[in-house]
Parts: C-alpha cells; sequence; structure tokens
C-alpha cells in the first residue's frame, strides 16, 4: 500500500493564504496519513515514516516534527487513548479512523508538547477535521480536545488572555 493508496489524500489541502501553509501544517497533515494507515492496516512507525518520506510535499513539511508525532502516538497510543475515552459518547473505536487519528495528534502535542499553546492545537485539529474529517467532524473534535485541554492545561487557560478580559 503505498500513501497515495490511503486517505486522507497525499495531496495536501488548500490553505487560508493562497494554498500557502506552514510547515508545521504539513507535517500534522502526514502524520494523519500515517496514524490514518497505521489504524486500518498496521504496520510499524519506522516503516510508514520512510514510506510517507516518498510524498510529493513532504519536503515542505519539518520532517522531524512529522516524525515525532508520528512515532509518538504509535508508541504512547494506549495512553493517548486513555486520555481521550473518558470525554467520548462512545468508544474510540467507534469514531472514524480520521477523526480518531486526529484526537490522537491533537492530545499528543497537548501531552508531550506544552511549548505549543493548546488553543494552537485545538485549531490545527479543527483545521485538519475540517479538510479531511466528516461533514461536522470538526465540532467533535472540537468539543473533545476543548474538556481535554480543561484536564490537561487547565492552568493555561486560567491565564490565557482570552478568559482574562476585563469588561470594558
Amino acid at each position: 500500500m503505498t500513501p497515495a493508496d490511503t486517505a486522507p489524500s497525499s495531496r495536501p489541502a488548500s490553505g487560508h493564504k493562497g494554498g500557502y501553509k506552514n510547515r508545521r501544517r504539513l507535517s500534522r497533515e502526514l502524520a494523519l496519513q500515517g496514524i490514518y494507515q497505521w489504524r486500518l492496516a498496521g504496520g510499524n512507525a519506522r516503516d510508514i515514516d520512510r514510506q510517507l518520506q516518498q510524498v510529493k510535499f513532504y519536503n515542505k513539511a519539518d520532517g522531524s516534527y512529522f516524525s515525532d508525532l508520528l512515532q509518538g502516538v504509535l508508541e504512547h497510543a494506549s495512553g493517548l487513548e486513555a486520555y481521550i475515552q473518558p470525554h467520548l459518547d462512545r468508544q474510540l473505536a467507534e469514531l472514524s479512523p480520521v477523526e480518531c487519528s486526529i484526537l490522537l495528534i491533537g492530545t499528543y502535542e497537548m501531552v508531550h508538547h506544552p511549548e505549543i499553546p493548546c488553543r494552537a492545537i485545538i485549531n490545527e485539529a479543527i483545521e485538519l477535521t475540517k479538510s479531511y474529517g466528516g461533514t461536522d467532524g470538526h465540532k467533535y473534535v472540537n468539543g473533545v480536545l476543548d474538556k481535554l485541554a480543561a484536564k490537561l492545561r487547565a492552568v493555561e487557560l486560567q491565564y490565557s488572555p482570552a478568559r482574562n478580559k476585563t469588561p470594558g
């Protein structure tokens, strides 16, 4: 199976600024492809990583961040699933493979990348879901990641400028 055979598409979705996407977003798209493939067909991170390095837009992505996401999610999948499951209205296995993969990426970033603001992580997950997920999947992903952020990043959210605005 090649990257082109797996969904989401091996072609990046058009970005907001004339098709431009930053390197991290492209890395997340590649990781989404790899995690999606892993959830459906199995395999190991090293082989999937090597395979996705052949995708046309790989050189425009942040390769080390892509590898971190892919390997980190696959290595910590059961722990990430344990974080996610309490915030779902059904079993994780019942979600679409795309939405499940995006939730795994977002959760991994919240847990293992504290330097990235949780609002940025959630926004990136929403954008990925809008591009590759079901019609209203982005709303579901947003709700789950908001609940996770409240638990995993409570201090960050407490001191977030958006939450601390005083009435004018």
